[in-house]
């Protein structure tokens, strides 16, 4: 029996390993990089514990070096994902009346695992199979997840001592359920610490989940998979369905018992998910708790009192960091014109530094994107603005499949603000500036905010007070993460709490108490001590 009260003291963010040369950590990760690409794994489909092995082959490659493989995964049939449903139902039974600080306590050893036993190893999967260099790698699995974790304990923690008032009359108090149900959880490939928390912060709010993983991070999340199982994770709280996306949501979306979906990903995707809970909104036994993080088109305006310098950085590292693969990336860029020429010679001469190639060599800032129809469509997209009279490719340009699924860092300059890569969201090494007009700040912050559809991250370099009030004002809904004089990437747990609106998510927050309280149903209970005898009241005397 667990009569005690507790509460997780506020934790520290995870400190970042710098790999630099001559650390012990360079010199480790470097030896777990070379154990791992010299073996192949198979991936089963794990429900309950058990493996499952279909038959129905997928590789998994390197995307700078696609011709050697890392290994192959299983692909989950409909009857998989049954039975992973199915499973998860029954061992929510016992996880739900785990008391909570059992749970965390779970959370803090996978926390722990990660920071020390598999640090290395984890990293070194992340940077073979989803092609990030050492920084990209430990800022991502083991940092973030680690912060994941560890500040959801302490955030459960501040949830579950919320209770409401009482008297000398009655005792009021409240229970945070988990949700009747399981929950979907449908993971992305750039970050496997999202991978992560998108099926442990539920699972720590009390729910199990059925997790259909990215097919293009699966190196990385099968080692999750075998960690959480070291922690004590008790078998079928997290269910690890790889397959085709189409006949796993299908399963799903039919099940009565769907209670949640979290999600990180495309908005097409997200928006066809939702459309199927919707249509069937009747056949569920609770309403489903939509959770999600999509696309954006990231801007970074530019006040003429900017320092260039600074300007150009922020570019250089908010678009071509880990390729542009990140939600959060820069995308578009807004440049006074009395700056332009200023930052374009900047930015050029540090571009020309920049190296591109294999991440086991720590000298390559950009790598691979992450598989062949990324490739294609964003060399699709340069091709386009090489021919077109309304953009400029000013750097870069260069794209080579023949090794890995190499993209160089682009920079078009785009002669209408509403040039196609103005506009959409490419998910890649392309960053796309439009040279306004001094005397029309105010105009193009207008411009900016009903450019694209998306509401993730922007920011703004200005040293004078006035011109940044106005772009917060004007910007107020553009971006759910609002950076003042820093790229618009990087957000950290605990200090930047993650997401956005409009076509960009529902803006929960992931690894903060806004995301945990979507993962709960809470349940008033009041106790009243010494009832009425009497039915009337003094207003009928």
């Amino acid at each position: 029996m667990n009569n005690s009260v507790y509460l997780f003291e506020k934790p520290k963010n995870e400190p970042v390993y710098s790999y630099a040369p001559g650390t012990p950590e360079r010199e480790a990760l470097k030896a777990a990089l070379d154990r791992q690409a010299a073996q192949e794994v198979e991936i089963p489909i794990i429900i309950g514990g058990k493996e499952y092995c279909t038959g129905d082959i997928g590789n998994v490659v390197m995307p700078h070096d696609h011709k050697h493989r890392l290994g192959t995964y299983h692909k989950a049939a409909e009857k998989e994902v049954q039975l992973a449903i199915d499973t998860a139902l029954k061992a929510r039974h016992d996880w739900s009346r785990l008391p909570w600080t059992e749970r965390a306590s779970i959370m803090m050893r996978i926390a722990r695992l990660i920071a020390t036993k598999y640090r290395y190893e984890l990293n070194a999967s992340l940077m073979l199979g989803q092609s990030k260099n050492p920084m990209q790698a430990e800022i991502d699995a083991p940092c973030e997840l680690i912060d994941f974790l560890t500040f959801s304990a302490y955030y459960a923690g501040q949830i579950y001592s919320e209770q409401p008032l009482s008297d000398a009359t009655m005792l009021n108090r409240m229970e945070y359920r988990g949700l009747e149900g399981f929950v979907f959880a449908v993971t992305p490939f750039n970050f496997t610490s999202i991978a992560s928390n998108l099926n442990l912060a539920p699972a720590m709010m009390g729910n199990t989940t059925v997790w259909k993983p990215s097919s293009t991070s699966l190196y990385s999340n099968y080692l999750l998979m075998k960690i959480f199982k070291e922690a004590g994770l008790p078998d079928g709280v997290v269910n690890f369905v790889p397959g085709q996306g189409s006949t796993i949501g299908k399963v799903v979306t039919a099940s009565e018992s769907l209670a949640g979906f979290h999600f990180t990903g495309s908005t097409a995707t997200f928006n066809s998910i939702w459309k199927s809970i919707a249509s069937g909104i009747d056949r569920y036994r609770t309403y489903p708790r939509i959770v999600g993080e999509t696309g954006g088109k990231n801007f970074v305006m530019v006040h003429p009192s900017a320092d260039a310098q600074e300007v150009a950085v922020a570019l250089l590292r908010g678009a071509f960091e880990y390729q542009g693969q990140k939600c959060s990336a820069a995308s578009r860029a807004y440049i006074p014109r009395s700056m332009w020429e200023d930052v374009k010679s900047r930015l050029g001469d540090m571009l020309a530094t920049v190296k591109m190639g294999d991440v086991r060599e720590f000298d390559n800032f950009v790598n691979a994107v992450i598989d062949e129809a990324s490739f294609d469509n964003l060399a699709a997209y340069i091709h386009r603005a090489k021919q077109s009279n309304d953009a400029e490719i000013v750097f870069g340009g260069a794209c080579d499949k023949s090794v890995g699924y190499y993209v160089q860092p682009t920079v078009i300059l785009a002669k209408t603000p509403n040039y196609e890569t103005m506009c959409d969201e490419l998910f890649g090494p392309v960053l796309t500036i439009y040279v306004y007009p001094d005397g029309e700040y105010a105009e193009t912050l207008q411009l900016v905010d009903r450019t694209a559809k998306y509401g993730l991250t922007g920011s703004i370099f200005s040293y004078d007070r006035y011109a940044t009030e106005l772009a917060l004002q004007t910007l107020e809904h553009a971006a759910g993460n609002f950076y003042i004089n820093d790229k618009p990437t990087g957000a950290v747990v605990g200090q930047q709490p993650f997401g956005g609106s409009r076509a960009s998510g529902t803006n929960d927050k992931a690894g903060g108490p806004i995301n945990l309280l979507k993962w709960c149903s809470p349940r008033c209970i009041k106790e009243t001590y010494t009832p009425p005898t009497d039915y009337t009241y003094p207003f009928l005397k």
